[in-house]
C-alpha cells in the first residue's frame, strides 16, 4: 500500500477545483486531474475511490472550510440581528476571498452528486447558525417559518452581491453590503 501523502492530496483537490470551475462537471476526468496536479492517474485513486468519491470529498471539505469562516466571530452573547449581519459579512469575506471554492459549490448544488449527500453531512457545521434563527423563531425576533428559508434570505442576497461584482456589473462597497443586509433583516424579522 503507498503512502498517502497530504500536498498531493491538496494538489489534487486544488486541481479539481480549477478545472471544475474552467470545463465543468461534464468534461472532467481523472486524467485531466492528474495531469492539472502533476501526479499519476494512479496516484489519484491511493486518496479516492473513483471521481464521485473524490468529488464529494472535496465538497464536503470546501463546506468545512466554509463554515469555519461564516461562523467565525459568532457567539452566544450576540443578538439574533447581529449574528445575521455577521453571518452575511462573513459570507461575502468567505465568498470573495474564495472564488474557486464559491464557483466550485455553486456548481457541485446544480449537479446530480448533490443527491448522494445528507443534510445530516453538512448541517453539523453551521449548527450554531440554525441554534441563532431557532433563538430568534423562539423570542418572535424572527418569522416563524422553516429556518432554512430565513437563512435563504441572509445568503442568497449575498451571492447575488458578489456575482454581480464578478460580472463588473457593479463594485461591492460598504453601502451596497449594508443595504442588502438591511432589506435581508427587513424580509426575516418578526
Amino acid at each position: 500500500m503507498r503512502h498517502k501523502d497530504e500536498n498531493k492530496s491538496e494538489a489534487i483537490f486544488h486541481a479539481t477545483i480549477q478545472l471544475l470551475n474552467e470545463i465543468g462537471f461534464s468534461d472532467i476526468s481523472m486524467s485531466k486531474i492528474a495531469k492539472r496536479a502533476s501526479v499519476s492517474a494512479a496516484t489519484i485513486y491511493v486518496y479516492f475511490e473513483n471521481k464521485e468519491d473524490m468529488l464529494v470529498k472535496l465538497y464536503l471539505k470546501v463546506k468545512e472550510t466554509m463554515s469555519r469562516r461564516l461562523m467565525q466571530g459568532v457567539h452566544d452573547d450576540l443578538s439574533v440581528k447581529a449574528a445575521c449581519e455577521l453571518f452575511m459579512r462573513n459570507s461575502l469575506g468567505f465568498i470573495m476571498e474564495n472564488k474557486d471554492y464559491f464557483m466550485f459549490l455553486e456548481q457541485f448544488m446544480t449537479s446530480p452528486l448533490m443527491q448522494k449527500l445528507c443534510v445530516e453531512d453538512t448541517m453539523p457545521m453551521f449548527a450554531p447558525l440554525f441554534d441563532f434563527i431557532e433563538r430568534g423563531k423562539h423570542n418572535g425576533e424572527l418569522k416563524a417559518v422553516e429556518t432554512t428559508f430565513l437563512l435563504t434570505y441572509c445568503y442568497f442576497p449575498i451571492t447575488q452581491l458578489a456575482h454581480a461584482q464578478f460580472k463588473d456589473q457593479m463594485e461591492v462597497t460598504e453601502t451596497s453590503l449594508q443595504q442588502v443586509i438591511g432589506m435581508s433583516w427587513d424580509a426575516i424579522k418578526a
